[in-house]
């Protein structure tokens, strides 16, 4: 079967097995390259960096990329939790199942153990598979990514089913909004939040799920000596407030951002602490399908670029890394530089005054007629497919897939 992709509404519904894993050797050869380049020594080098990470929501994005830095960098071993689809021989898998194969073979190739389990981090059943594989490994953790993105999410306790929305809240918000395969633009205008939807939101994407996680972690004594946890966040430009900081999913991240702070209480303990990372905005399996952000996003990249200040998933995380969680000496856990309300800022490139002023400049200006000059539409097209495994270099796309469960 010769794979093509299949795309609805800015929603890629198949994937590339050669490609995705393609994309994440890519991430992983930058990384290797920044280690050099650094000088990083990991722990099994002599350096006192991270032994052992869990990530969660480890086969995208930025989980993908946490994951990545870890192991390829720090050479520490990992487990890595996701839901994906499992690809059989005439069924393809989810992205993120042929991203966590790719991963888990060039782990082992290069000597570092590797733990993938496929299912849904929100339940107890997988924390305490966690603990379990963890306690069979000898091992604690001494950091813990919580990068989870999902619609749905099953109270353990309750066992009710809660829906996130992405919603204004207070009155309706309108925008422009980029097809990204054919620069078309178009209005769009979504109704205020109503109901539970911003109780629901907060359920499934605040930091509920994330202080489950550290106090399992903690009672089961699987957290080293100054554990740290790290979740993601993103503020954006103001024109996205409406939709997105102070609407139903920023109702969510507020939410995240202040049980940060409950977490590293009960991490002071062990020497511990919980911080929320604000990123940078990108083209992900996620983001591409909010409103205004595609448009966004396109004009941003095109402004970055220009200025040399742009950077996807993996150069993200690798400076979050390198240059925020451990700055101390060999690799250490350093001071954490924060901002004013205690947050991790690596968006400090996309924010600073004189690209959101270009950004500003330009916005009004975009037409359907000008898009690709004015917004890297070949950009962001590009980060859209390659996240599906699709417009990945070094990849024949007219060769037939006899196995869909086979990722070379």
């Amino acid at each position: 079967m010769v794979i093509k992709p299949m795309i609805r509404s800015n929603i890629c519904i198949n994937a590339h097995p050669v490609g995705c894993a393609k994309e994440t050797e890519r991430q992983i050869a930058y990384v290797k390259a920044q280690k050099a380049k650094r000088g990083i020594k990991g722990a099994k080098e002599g350096g006192a960096g991270p032994k052992t990470v869990l990530v969660l929501g480890c086969s995208t994005g930025y989980g993908l990329a946490s994951r990545i830095s870890a192991a390829f960098e720090y050479g520490a071993d990992t487990i890595g939790v996701s839901f994906e689809h499992e690809a059989t021989e005439k069924r393809a898998g989810t992205p993120g199942w042929y991203n966590n194969a790719a991963f888990d073979r060039a782990a082992t190739a290069a000597g570092l153990r590797t733990i993938t389990i496929n299912g849904d981090a929100f339940s107890d059943e997988i924390r305490a598979k966690v603990i379990e594989d963890a306690k069979a490994w000898g091992a604690k953790f001494d950091l813990v990514v919580y990068s989870l993105a999902s619609p749905v999410r099953t109270d353990p306790d309750t066992k009710v089913l809660y829906k996130s929305v992405i919603k204004p809240i207070g009155k309706p918000y309108g925008g422009a909004s980029l097809d990204m395969m054919t620069g078309k633009i178009s209005q769009m205008e979504s109704e205020p939040a109503s109901g539970d939807d911003v109780p629901n939101t907060v359920k499934v994407m605040g930091g509920e799920d994330w202080e489950r996680w550290m106090k399992q972690l903690a009672d089961a004594g699987v957290l080293a000596q100054g554990c740290r946890t790290v979740a993601y966040s993103y503020i954006g430009p103001a024109l996205s407030h409406p939709i997105y900081r102070d609407g139903t999913i920023g109702a969510a991240k507020k939410d995240l951002e202040a049980r940060a702070h409950n977490i590293s209480s009960a991490l002071s303990a062990i020497g511990g602490a919980a911080y929320v990372s604000v990123n940078k905005g990108l083209i992900t399996r996620s983001s591409a399908v909010i409103p205004i952000i595609a448009l966004y996003l396109g004009v941003l990249f095109k402004v970055m670029k220009k200025k040399g200040t742009h950077e996807g998933c993996i150069e993200q995380m690798e400076r979050l890394f390198a240059e925020r969680l451990f700055t101390g000496e060999n690799a250490a856990a350093g001071t954490v530089p924060l901002d004013s309300e205690g947050r991790i800022r690596i968006d400090d490139l996309e924010l600073a005054p004189e690209i959101q002023a270009e950004v500003d400049k330009i916005m009004p200006s975009v037409t359907e007629e000008n898009v690709a000059e004015l917004a890297d539409l070949e950009g962001i097209r590009h980060d859209f497919l390659a996240t599906n495994g699709f417009d990945v270099e070094g990849v024949d796309y007219s060769k037939d897939i006899a196995d869909m469960s086979k990722i070379d």
